[in-house]
């Protein structure tokens, strides 16, 4: 059984940085997938950035410059940097782990931006 706990989301004002982390536990395999989506309220869930166990990283156009995804494999965590924050980042933040043909969720964690 795999299982994606979230942390670090919480109440930040506008311009300011926030850092969530997803650390994976059970079976991980050694090849995978990990990454953050988003979906604020009334809105579909979005790709925000995701990043393999080799370190090749896709993020979202809109967000370039300002979120960074970066993991520890030896810990099976990854990380999301968010810097500059704004009202529209306001979501919440899940995680998700692809390994072996399987798709794996966290339960999410709220990050509000307040202007």
């Amino acid at each position: 059984q795999v299982q994606l706990v979230e942390s670090g989301g919480g109440l930040v004002q506008a311009g300011g940085s926030l850092r969530l982390s997803c650390t994976a536990s059970g079976k991980i395999f050694s090849t995978n997938v990990m990454g953050w989506y988003r979906q604020a309220p009334g809105k579909q869930r979005e790709l925000v950035a995701a990043i393999s166990s080799g370190g090749t990283t896709n993020y979202a156009d809109s967000l370039k410059g300002r979120f960074t995804i970066s993991r520890d494999n030896a810990k099976n965590t990854v990380y999301l940097q968010m810097n500059s924050l704004k009202p529209e980042d306001t979501a919440v933040y899940y995680c998700r782990l692809v390994q072996g043909g399987m798709d794996y969720w966290g339960k999410g964690t709220l990050v509000t931006v307040s202007s």
